[in-house]
């Protein structure tokens, strides 16, 4: 039929990869409001007046500082054993709906070893979850252990040793926090121990910060993945450096609008990297305080940046290349992607196979 236009392909049913969740940050609103009442947290006006709510360009460290207190009082709400898997269970279904099929979450268990007996309750409980929640869903859910870049690197050591430890379930250990703190090299030692266990080597870089510290991680870090990593946009040099050694980039635009790395969505270089040959995995960071999801990333490369279907199809393929998915997960999510492209339900023979 002549003068009609096809419907785009729904993005919800575009088999992806999701690389780039915090523990605490993934909760829904509704679930902080009822954690905070069930233990009597109070919570901050600017976090409850609206949602999501407005924060400080995070560019200036007064206004990380603001970010990371609404984090923090967020994640003080989380204060029991069923709490945390609330957050898992509820993390697994939202990616599920949304077309994920492997999910990695991370975790820095210290943030709620007080109120479960240690750290490795802590990991235990978030691993136990995770493969419950992996069979409920029918999502898989690897875990990465995050240490802190405001703590000391012996602290860093201690959790990547634990991340060891459970090697399997825990699939990678990771830097986060604002990477203006802390000396990127002296955690190099807990990423040696976490890479000899056959982790991969995940930490935050290039995101507050510019295409020199994209070279500092890379060199002190040796990183599987960089998580954002945006900012190696920045210079045609560190960019090919990142292309060539196949690393690979957890991109969260809406996250990177939100705390003022770019003004608007069009300025995040998406089109500059994917054109470059660089294999990123989209990512929501912290739907909490960001207030956009999985599935929302892929509208925005969609709408803002021009991404064709057969684009999208293409991040969502190496979203699955960069993961630590096993690799029959990666098999039927590339098959389904297909047949997404061909406009087919999931699980359709491809041409050659009918």
């Amino acid at each position: 039929m002549t003068g009609t236009t096809r419907t785009a392909r729904d993005i919800d049913t575009l088999p992806k990869a999701h690389l780039h969740l915090h523990f605490t940050g993934s909760m829904a609103f509704d679930t902080l409001l009822d954690l905070s009442v069930a233990h009597r947290v109070r919570l901050p006006e600017s976090l409850t007046a609206h949602w999501p709510p407005t924060l400080a360009s995070a560019m200036d460290e007064r206004g990380w500082f603001r970010f990371q207190r609404l984090y923090d009082a967020a994640r003080a709400c989380v204060r029991s054993e069923d709490d945390m898997r609330r957050i898992v269970d509820e993390a697994a279904a939202t990616d599920a709906a949304e077309g994920s099929r492997w999910l990695e979450i991370q975790v820095d268990p210290t943030s709620y070893a007080p109120f479960v007996g240690g750290i490795t309750p802590a990991l235990e409980i978030v691993l136990d979850e995770a493969q419950k929640a992996s069979e409920r869903h029918d999502i898989g859910v690897g875990v990465v252990v995050a240490a802190s870049r405001l703590k000391h690197p012996f602290d860093a050591r201690t959790l990547a040793r634990l991340a060891a430890r459970n090697a399997g379930p825990v699939v990678g250990f990771g830097l986060s926090n604002d990477e203006r703190r802390g000396d990127t090299e002296s955690f190099a030692p807990a990423f040696r121990i976490a890479r000899d266990a056959g982790l991969a080597s995940l930490p935050h870089g290039g995101e507050l910060l510019g295409p020199d510290a994209v070279t500092e991680t890379l060199d002190a870090l040796r990183p599987d993945r960089l998580g954002h990593g945006v900012r190696s946009a920045d210079s045609d040099d560190v960019l090919r450096r990142v292309v060539d050694d196949g690393v690979g980039l957890e991109v969260c635009p809406g996250s990177n609008v939100a705390l003022g790395v770019y003004e608007e969505a069009r300025d995040v270089p998406l089109r500059r990297l994917f054109d470059a040959g660089a294999k990123m995995a989209l990512g929501a960071d912290d739907p909490l305080l960001f207030g956009s999801r999985l599935s929302d990333q892929y509208r925005t490369a969609r709408e803002v940046h021009g991404f064709s279907d057969a684009e999208l199809a293409q991040l969502a393929r190496d979203s699955f290349a960069i993961s630590r998915a096993p690799q029959d997960v990666v098999q039927r999510a590339n098959a389904d992607i297909d047949a997404w492209l061909l406009g087919q339900p999931a699980g359709s023979p491809r041409p050659n196979e009918a």
